[in-house]
């Protein structure tokens, strides 16, 4: 069994595993993704890999099940890991925490479908742009608000915090420290810092989603969010909770014997 991870979701997924004694990989591109997992009994294996590389480890390992639970915005992963499946003709199964989008609405709340919409949106608000977006699109938003004052929310590596010095942010601009954060955090964070306007993803409860926006509203600091992209057209069966995944286990071992 192969488990693609990119959130703390896949710890959870992983520990159902561990309970029944199923024997699994779990792939994560980084190695803030395998610190994320733990202390789990599984494989882990570190690196991006593409479709081509995803069809020939399932068919190498003998692979019967793929459970993806990469993050909601990594579109072309997804992408991938389908279309493995499918040419390998492998069991898919998607999980997907339950979208919170709905449950709010504000006239400060501005929901946009990508990043240049995002951009879009905020160049309408004050110089002070808070993302908490995560470090992999920063250089495409300093390209979308030449003229705005970043200030960015990452996880705290090395890495990451190399790539956006790469990018020219300094102390000022870097909020280093992992998430999620409560809602007091995020009001202390923004009576801090001030923004004019932040944008964010659409993360569900598990990431704090509400958390996030509705202090910013409270204080009368418009939220831009960009949604999730679409679901796959016919794509695969979606797991949303802790349920979902401990029923589609034991569904599995029943079909197994």
């Amino acid at each position: 069994m192969l488990v693609f991870g990119g959130t703390s979701d896949a710890r959870f997924i992983c520990q159902i595993l561990d309970e029944q004694r199923i024997s699994y990989t779990l792939s994560v591109a980084t190695a803030v993704g395998k610190s994320l997992a733990g202390n789990i009994a599984g494989e882990i294996r570190v690196g991006r890999i593409d479709a081509s590389e995803i069809a020939d480890w399932l068919v190498t390992h003998a692979v019967r099940w793929v459970i993806d639970a990469s993050h909601p915005y990594a579109e072309l992963l997804s992408r991938n890991i389908s279309h493995a499946c499918e040419t390998v003709g492998v069991t898919l199964s998607r999980y997907q925490r339950r979208s919170e989008l709905n449950d709010l609405e504000h006239p400060l709340l501005r929901k946009v479908a990508n990043l240049q919409e995002a951009c879009a949106v905020a160049q309408e608000y004050g110089p002070r742009v808070l993302l908490t977006t995560g470090s992999k699109e920063l250089a495409a938003y300093q390209k979308g608000l030449p003229d705005k004052f970043l200030l960015a929310r990452v996880l705290p590596t090395c890495e990451v915090i190399a790539e956006c010095e790469a990018l020219g942010l300094g102390v000022d601009n870097i909020i280093a420290m992992r998430g999620p954060f409560s809602a007091e955090f995020n009001a202390a964070t923004y009576d801090f810092c001030s923004p004019d306007v932040v944008i964010t993803k659409e993360s569900g409860a598990e990431g704090g989603y509400l958390d996030k926006v509705n202090p910013a509203l409270e204080r009368g600091i418009p939220c831009v969010v960009v949604t999730r992209p679409q679901p796959l057209v016919d794509g695969p069966e979606l797991l949303q909770n802790r349920e979902d995944v401990s029923h589609r286990v034991t569904r599995w071992l029943q079909e197994r014997k």
